[in-house]
């Protein structure tokens, strides 16, 4: 099994060191760096390598929104996923816009977060409940496209709308009665289909198009 490396951005010293322990004693993840701030993140993923990174918003000179489109700009393989308190649609949309790939409250518990770590990692979009909710509603808004221009199936479909309400891979899968890899196969069809790279903007042009 692959050790997933881990680096973390939080400005709160006594939550860093939570989180460091909370990885560093978690089987099969590592720590690969543990930071204050992103005022130099370019250099440091450089010298991390993570798999994904976890990210503050609220941070010192440079916030975690902006931490995210850097990272992205220059790894669009490493997956991030926010970790905040914030759960107003500003904030949540322009991390979602720079790339972010999932969205947790840090009021969720410690065993949530790990496994929205596993999750990311293996290409899913986990959000906090009522985070996915809040995406839903905001592009249920927006202009229409032709339902049937992507030519999603209606199982491909299926596994859309459970993404938007917050399911992980494991629970799509029982909720449809298929395997977690069957699960991980439709959504790469569909980030295919739609010409997306994540779980939430997979969403969000989806609702767009009313395929959802």
């Amino acid at each position: 099994m692959q050790t997933i490396r881990v680096s973390i951005y939080e400005d709160n010293t006594k939550l860093r060191d939570l989180l460091e322990l909370l990885i560093g004693k978690t089987e099969g993840f590592a720590v690969a760096g543990s930071h204050p701030d992103c005022r130099s993140v370019v250099s440091e993923i450089e010298t991390d390598r993570p798999d994904v990174v976890i990210m503050d918003i609220d941070m010192p000179e440079r916030s975690g929104i902006e931490g995210v489109r850097l990272i992205k700009e220059k790894h669009a393989e490493i997956r991030v996923l926010m970790h905040t308190v914030f759960d107003d649609d500003d904030k949540l949309f322009r991390c979602l816009s720079n790339g972010a790939d999932g969205y947790l409250l840090k009021k969720d518990s410690s065993a949530q977060l790990v496994q929205a770590i596993k999750e990311v990692f293996e290409g899913g979009a986990p959000m906090s409940p009522g985070i996915a909710h809040r995406v839903l509603n905001a592009f249920r808004e927006t202009i229409p496209a032709p339902k049937n221009e992507y030519r999603i199936s209606e199982r491909e479909q299926q596994v859309l709308e459970l993404l938007s309400r917050g399911f992980s891979y494991r629970m799509i899968a029982l909720e449809i009665l298929i395997s977690p890899e069957t699960v991980k196969k439709h959504l790469k069809n569909i980030y295919q289909k739609l010409h997306v790279q994540c779980g939430p903007e997979a969403v969000a042009k989806a609702i767009r198009a009313k395929i959802i």
